[in-house]
């Protein structure tokens, strides 16, 4: 079998309206690849293992002539494809390419069977649903539509990844309050601005690539999102007089030997490009704006993590840092080797790119990297908020809510006192649960947890006097007066307890246990 060689071309918007029609008039969406794949198949998509879904899609449908092409990378009879495609469109834009092949490569339906013309895919397009129900597609580099980074090994250091992990988390966690201005730093195939595209006015999405922007607008374009102002350029050059509302980033992060890859690989020493593109960001958001980001930072031997990560936040700005998740040195270099494909060539260029990163690691004195999520927001405060904390267990998506109510939480325990506290009245939130720990058969618990059921869902233990406390937090009292009904249960001096128990409020108030009846939605 012959094959034509596929044109590296990215494709033309010009007809994207008629292609996203015939796409969702066959069904093409992430509901339809659930209800066509079913879910083991589809979850399998998402590990880059492609043979279930091959099997799945063997039937003659409009809707596996569609995964084959644009998600399997499998030639599909031209007559076929034009059953359910605007094809000469397809074509004549470089959506699709010619192929004169005699069938698919695993004997399934998707081939042309007679031996007759054939055409296949020059992009990935990945159904993706939106928040609200909306049917997007995300447009990216063949083979990297699906399972994230996974696809990308051997490919060129241009290419433009799909939607992955890391994406979906940071769409999560951005705070999607309406703004006026917005900016994707760094847009890979734009996912962040078309989330950002639902409530901003006016989106600006900048990349170091340029094929990524041809990426993105493919993207807004299929998925009928509003145009983008699409700039080329490093971190916020491209935009050095511009201020917005929001700024998103998913950052080439890795921390790496070099820059092979421009998606992951940023060029700069160590954790330098994360921490430039905090510093800078300040200086870039309008008042009351926030700037979130993925990044990665080293652990140093004899140095603090949360000092060094601390110390990246611009002046002006209040700051909430969550490390996700640390690796150290080898697992670190073993991932990223394994997401450039370095495992599955020759064994001596391997272990000597191994070497080489666990070098540069030991010249830095980096025992260990960190991976986690960093939100700033523009407030001028005299004396601002930066919590850093580790937090690697499982939360509730999407926390964007959960992200302004942290805010808004600072803000209150930054303009109240002891006294105020005291003197205020409490709720305690909606989904926190009381857990008691303890052997079994024991009259009296080790201790008392409180749970959050969504959102970050944390966890923090209490006494006695915590979770007589927290339940008795219905709004009604003052913490003052709740304080007091406890000394007397208790036997207590009621002035002692009102002068150890601030710190402890200030803790469950700032995580988000209970909530200031004027904070109440």
């Amino acid at each position: 079998m012959s094959t034509t060689a596929v044109i590296p071309r990215i494709p033309s918007p010009d007809h994207a309206p008629g292609l996203r029609a015939a796409l969702l008039a066959a069904d093409f969406t992430a509901d339809g690849l659930l209800e066509l794949l079913g879910a083991p198949a589809y979850a399998a998509l998402a590990r880059s293992e492609t043979v279930p879904a091959l099997r799945a899609t063997r039937g003659d449908g409009a809707l596996d002539a569609l995964v084959r092409l644009f998600l399997l990378q499998q030639p599909v009879a031209y007559q076929r494809a034009a059953a359910v495609l605007p094809v000469a469109e397809c074509l004549a834009d470089g959506w699709l390419v010619a192929d004169d092949g005699d069938g698919d490569a695993d004997g399934g339906g998707g081939g042309t069977g007679d031996g007759g013309a054939a055409v296949r895919a020059t992009v990935d397009v990945r159904p993706y649903g939106g928040p609200t129900g909306e049917d997007w597609f995300i447009v990216s580099d063949l083979g990297c539509a699906v399972g994230g980074a996974a696809g990308a090994g051997g490919q060129g250091e241009g290419v433009v990844l799909g939607v992955g992990g890391a994406s979906t988390t940071l769409a999560g966690i951005t705070v999607r309050t309406p703004v006026a201005a917005a900016l994707d730093l760094g847009t890979g195939s734009g996912i962040q601005a078309l989330h950002a595209a639902r409530h901003a006015t006016r989106v600006t999405a900048t990349d170091l690539n340029p094929r990524a922007l041809d990426f993105t607008r493919l993207t807004l374009a299929l998925s009928g999102a509003p145009e983008a102002e699409l700039l080329t350029g490093s971190l916020f050059e491209p935009v050095a007089n511009g201020t917005y509302d929001l700024i998103v980033s998913n950052p080439p992060f890795v921390i790496s030997p070099g820059a092979r890859l421009t998606y992951r690989d940023g060029g700069m020493a160590g954790d330098d490009l994360c921490r430039t593109l905090v510093q800078q960001a300040g200086e870039r958001l309008n008042d009351g704006g926030y700037a979130q980001f993925l990044a990665n930072w080293e652990h140093v031997d004899g140095e603090d993590w949360q000092d060094r990560v601390r110390a990246w936040v611009p002046r002006g700005c209040d700051a909430w840092i969550v490390q996700r998740e640390v690796q150290d040195a080898t697992q670190y270099a073993e991932l990223w080797l394994r997401d450039s494909g370095d495992h599955r060539g020759d064994p001596a260029r391997y272990a000597a790119r191994y070497e080489e990163w666990l070098d540069e690691f030991d010249a830095r004195r980096t025992k260990a990297v960190g991976f986690g999520w960093i939100t700033l927001r523009k407030a001028a405060a005299e004396q601002p908020s930066i919590v850093v904390e580790e937090w690697p267990h499982p939360v509730e998506q999407p926390l964007g809510e959960a992200v302004v109510a942290h805010f808004a939480r600072q803000d209150y325990l930054r303009t109240h006192d002891d006294a105020a506290l005291l003197a205020d009245h409490f709720v305690l939130a909606a989904d926190v649960v009381q857990e008691q720990v303890g052997e079994p058969g024991e009259e009296h618990p080790e201790h008392v947890v409180l749970r959050q059921g969504r959102g970050v869902r944390r966890a923090t233990k209490v006494d006695t006097v915590g979770a007589g406390f927290a339940g008795a937090c219905d709004g009604s009292l003052s913490a003052g007066r709740i304080l007091d009904a406890i000394a007397q249960l208790l036997g207590e001096d009621p002035v002692g307890l009102r002068d150890r128990t601030p710190g402890a409020l200030r803790l469950l108030v700032g995580e988000g246990f209970l909530v200031p009846v004027s904070l109440r939605g």
